[in-house]
């Protein structure tokens, strides 16, 4: 037996097999996937845990968490530029490019994770995946629940309507859209940065904060709080986009699929999220705080007159927020 030839053949063949594997990757579909969330919260999960694992092999997700590839606020444009092709984004995001998408941060547009998804079902839906198309360059995947953002105060005066807050000194993030958030509760907006509320809870310079409710726990600020209004004034959630030059060049059974995947994977981390948020308000009673929902209608008509006579709704889409409460 010539083993010199043998030795050859084998060569030949195992090359053969590596170039096979070689071209079998180069063939699936790189999905890169920039993030500034760690890896272990719900809706990253989501996403490594079940959407990778159902759209299957003709994809290759490459998730960067923590943002350890472009910076927080840059995402959008890396997939604008082809070096990204999918990210997980809040609607101020688009709304920097694209204004009518800011109605979607505002007061008490969107209700809870399950009205959310009505939303995005409807045809108020079809618009932003409209606008989202032809003004950014990208293509609307799945919606995903972040938790809704509660009244958290010092002292024991009872809020029961917008009137209640009155002179109440609300920290709120900075920036214009945030600050009309607080003053659409009735409060007195305060800017202050987010590692520095504890401090400023304690020592009286805010009368409260607001935060979805794991953000109070994780931040321990009801040691120095007394009460949590259930206002549930704003939802937060993320778009899940993909560059539409790369939808379109999937087939329409790849489409569906990843549609289908991604709504099957936030389906789960939204459920994460809104059973946090019922444990946790077991947790604050346990430690001492009064937890109460106040007249929800009432801080909702008084917040939605308050945009409406705003230059903030000048950009929403005509009849948008009528569409969005009728769901």
């Amino acid at each position: 037996m010539n083993w010199n030839k043998v030795k050859t053949l084998a060569l030949a063949g195992a090359f053969a097999v590596s170039l096979g594997s070689a071209a079998m990757a180069q063939d699936k579909i790189e999905l890169i996937f920039p993030d500034v969330n760690p890896p272990n919260v719900p809706r990253s999960v989501a996403l490594t845990d079940i959407f990778a694992k159902e759209i299957g092999d003709d994809f290759d997700f490459k998730p960067y968490f923590s943002g350890t590839l472009v910076k927080q606020g840059t995402e959008l444009v890396a997939i604008q530029r082809g070096n990204a092709q999918m990210a997980l984004l809040p609607p101020s995001d688009f709304a920097k490019q694209v204004p009518e998408f800011d109605i979607l941060g505002a007061a008490y547009v969107i209700r809870d994770a399950e009205h959310l998804q009505k939303v995005f079902d409807s045809e108020v839906g079809d618009t932003f995946r409209k606008l989202a198309r032809e003004k950014l360059g990208v293509e609307i995947i799945g919606v995903s629940y972040y938790g809704t953002r509660q009244v958290n105060l010092r002292g024991d005066k009872e809020i029961k309507t917008p009137a209640d807050m009155d002179g109440v000194k609300l920290r709120m993030p900075g920036g214009e859209s945030w600050q009309f958030l607080g003053a659409s509760l009735g409060a007195n907006p305060v800017p202050v940065a987010y590692s520095e509320v504890y401090v400023a809870l304690q020592t009286g310079v805010i009368d409260g904060q607001d935060n979805p409710l794991p953000n109070d726990k994780a931040m321990k600020f009801y040691e120095v709080t007394n009460q949590i209004v259930l206002t549930s004034h704003n939802v937060g959630f993320g778009i899940l986009v993909m560059s539409s030059e790369v939808f379109d060049k999937l087939t329409p059974e790849q489409q569906n699929t990843v549609k289908a995947a991604a709504r099957k994977g936030f389906e789960w981390s939204n459920q994460q999220y809104i059973q946090q948020e019922a444990d946790l308000v077991d947790f604050f009673k346990g430690e001492g705080l009064k937890v109460y929902t106040p007249d929800v209608k009432a801080f909702q008509d008084y917040a939605q007159e308050k945009y409406k006579s705003s230059p903030l709704s000048e950009s929403w889409p005509k009849g948008m927020l009528e569409k969005i409460n009728a769901l």
